[in-house]
Order: C-alpha cells, then structure tokens, then sequence
C-alpha cells in the first residue's frame, strides 16, 4: 500500500510554498511578449488569445526544464478555447483530487433524493476538502459507495472520468478512492461538469470549499493569484513509481479559466518539487491575466 500523506505540519507547508509563490514574476505576461510572438508560440493553442498562447509557450518552456512529467489542460470558459498540454490523455495516480469527484458524486445524489447527508457527513465533507482529510475520504467512501465500494465506480465517465476507463487501466476496478489514476483531461472534464452542469447552491457550495482550503493546499492553481480568487483541490502522494502532485481548479471572474494540472515526478523530484512546479505553472498561465482579453 502506497504512502498518502495526511495534512503536513504547518512550518513544512509554509517553508514548501513560500519557494514557488516567491518566483512568480508580477510580469510574467509581459515579459513572454517581449520573448515570444503569437506566430511561434506553441501548437495546438491557435484558438486561445494572444496573451494566452505566450503564457503556454513560457509554460512549457519552464516544464521542460523541471522534473518529472507535466501535463495539464486550460480551458477559457468566456472564449470556450481550450489547451490541451502533450501528455494530458497520459495516466497519473490521481492522489487526492479525486475526492472533489467524491464529493461532487455526493452532493448530485442527494439532490436525486437518492441519500441523505447527516451533519456529521457534511463535516467529513468539509475537512475532505479544505485541508484534504483521508479519513474523512475513507469514513465517506465506505459508507456510501456500497458492498465492494462498487456506486461511485459505475459513474465515474458522467463527472468526466473517461481516460481511467477507455485506456482500460487497471485501477478503473479499485474499490478503495487512493488507487485511481486519470489524466489531466479527465480531471478538467470534472471541474467543468462542477462549472457547468451541477445545481447552483451545490456549485456553491464546491467553489467555497475550493476557494477556501487550508494552507497545505495553497498551491497549484492557486498561483494564479489573489486577485484571480483561485480555488483548487490538490492531490500529492508517494507512489511506487515516484511522487505525483496534482491540481485541479479554478481562477478569474466568474471562475472564468479553468486548470487542470498532474505532475508525475517518476523519482525525478519529491514533493517540494511537484508543488513548486504546479504553482509556477499556474502562475505563468493565469497570475495577472486581464480579464478584458479575448
């Protein structure tokens, strides 16, 4: 059984995160501009704005240089243009952003009138989210997911989870949550569903939690910004192959800019390093974004 850490002590968290949040460069946008014109800039992002194909040109440019395996997908909802990164349909232990499929299964089958969350299951719920609680996961995903932990298997593909599936993974018939793998596409495909097709107060409900995580989440998408009011679920595990950090969210008016990144350190770089990665990432892409543009 693989290691998944539980919350980290707080003078980690804030040694790990001020690193990646002090390389952010307040000008990023600009400086990409000055270095890369939109007719060079990276394939496969010609429907998105200027600004944006640069972002992704620098992006890349800095994953590159980083360890492990970087994938990610950027979604404009204002635009509808969309980013798919090389290696987004790839397979990476998902950690625990799985758990915002979890509790997004949740809450659509309690208003089906299927179940019933108690108060107390509303506080594993919370403590899932803001400060990424396994047993809170486990206490949750034993009680409702059925003999086996069979229910939630049966719908993963209607929040998104088609990669695990189609690609015909192993993991695809785990009965325990921390055994699952997906792809960045997946994992954007379960925050636009969030978006864009769950009932309003429970969207509400989910962007809160996301916008409002502890401290040992604050990273990832959430370097977009302050000002882009960024929320995330982050995922980060020691796996038999390596560690993975993974993250998945939001930034931008009206949760404007969706983020999904996976980061797959394959021995290259531990924890430290997978979160770094995804905040410089995020920052790159979405810290300063005007959101007059496209």
């Amino acid at each position: 059984m693989r290691r998944v850490l539980q919350a980290c002590a707080a003078a980690a968290c804030c040694a790990a995160l001020a690193a990646p949040l002090a390389w952010a460069d307040q000008n990023d946008g600009e400086e990409a501009s000055s270095q890369v014109g939109c007719s060079s800039a990276q394939a496969g992002a010609a429907d998105l704005d200027c600004d944006l194909q640069i972002r992704i040109a620098k992006a890349n440019a800095y994953i590159a240089a980083r360890p492990g395996v970087v994938s990610y997908v950027l979604r404009d909802r204002k635009t509808g243009a969309t980013y798919h990164s090389p290696h987004a349909s790839e397979l990476i232990f998902t950690a625990s952003t799985i758990k915002l499929l979890v509790a997004t299964d949740l809450l659509v089958r309690q208003r089906a009138g299927q179940l019933t969350l108690t108060g107390a299951d509303q506080d594993l719920m919370h403590r899932m989210l803001n400060y990424s609680d396994n047993d809170a996961a486990n206490a949750l995903w034993d009680k409702y997911n059925g003999p086996g932990g069979t229910t939630l298997l049966r719908v993963f593909q209607s929040y998104g989870f088609i990669d695990e599936i189609a690609q015909g993974s192993p993991s695809a018939s785990s009965m325990y949550w921390g055994n699952h793998k997906a792809t960045a596409d997946d994992l954007g495909r379960l925050m636009l569903y969030i978006l864009e097709q769950t009932n309003p107060a429970d969207r509400a409900y989910l962007l809160g939690e996301m916008r409002g995580v502890a401290q040992n989440q604050q990273w990832g998408v959430w370097g977009a910004g302050a000002s882009m009011a960024p929320g995330d679920k982050n995922g980060w595990s020691e796996e038999p192959t390596g560690w993975v950090a993974n993250s998945v969210g939001f930034a931008g008016p009206d949760e404007r800019y969706m983020l999904a990144i996976m980061n797959n350190l394959a021995g290259a770089g531990g924890q430290a390093e997978g979160w770094a990665t995804d905040t410089q990432v995020a920052s790159i892409l979405l810290a300063g974004r005007a959101d007059d543009i496209g």
